[in-house]
């Protein structure tokens, strides 16, 4: 008998509060194939990035696992004005197209934006639709979501960071300028990943010498004038 990879969950919508079933992948299912260097995984069977959105049948709410656990009043009467009335209220419980979780990170990301959530969510929705993007073979919407996921790292940086320790959001700011073409910016954010003494995660540091590679040889490829940090390199 062939097992579904896909199995539902009863979760509770963080707006209305009523109970609704979503899908998730089964854990055995989760085989990754590879991973760009901005973390964009590519899996053998169901991608269980199509799922991570739940999507609210009676309400239209979308969020996620690391959303605001429970709206407060300002935040429910906001999302009934700017998008409830307006929403479809469709029913994503089954499997998903790529074309459906593009809809469910779309609206998750207005849903966030509406209520304010944190800046790291909105970033992590951003980048998410330019992975889906990039799975579709968009290059245009991927690069535009880049940018977007890209500045509003910056600002969980600014805001939200644990400073010098969080060397992954740095990272991947590098990443995310490099792929943008901003390239003097990714050499910042990757210099300060290799050159702090107070980052102790090895990863990060080795992803950020080799990306410092790849990045020098693009620029030189280009002829472009290498900044200062790399003058020596």
């Amino acid at each position: 008998m062939e097992i579904d990879p896909l199995f539902h969950i009863t979760t509770v919508c963080v707006c209305c509060e009523r109970k609704f079933e979503t899908s998730r992948v089964r854990p055995s299912f989760k085989q990754t194939i590879r991973r760009d260097t901005d973390f964009c995984a590519y899996y053998k069977n169901e991608n269980p990035d199509f799922y991570v959105v739940r999507v609210c049948p009676h309400c239209g709410f979308a969020f996620t696992e690391n959303s605001a656990s429970k709206l407060n009043q300002a935040q429910r009467k906001n999302f009934e004005e700017k998008v409830g009335a307006a929403s479809k209220k469709k029913d994503y419980s089954g499997k998903r197209t790529l074309e459906m979780a593009l809809e469910t990170y779309k609206l998750a990301l207005i849903c966030a934006q509406v209520i304010q959530d944190k800046e790291r969510i909105v970033a992590s929705l951003l980048h998410h639709i330019a992975w889906l993007y990039r799975y579709a073979g968009n290059e245009e919407q991927e690069s535009r979501f880049i940018g977007y996921a890209r500045d509003s790292y910056i600002r969980v940086y600014e805001t939200e960071s644990a400073g010098s320790s969080d060397a992954r959001l740095m990272f991947l700011i590098g990443e995310l300028c490099r792929r943008t073409d901003s390239f003097n910016e990714a050499v910042r954010w990757f210099s300060r990943v290799i050159n702090d003494k107070r980052i102790v995660d090895a990863a990060m540091i080795r992803a950020s010498r080799e990306q410092w590679a790849t990045l020098r040889e693009d620029m030189l490829a280009r002829k472009m004038e290498l900044p200062s940090e790399m003058q020596e390199s």
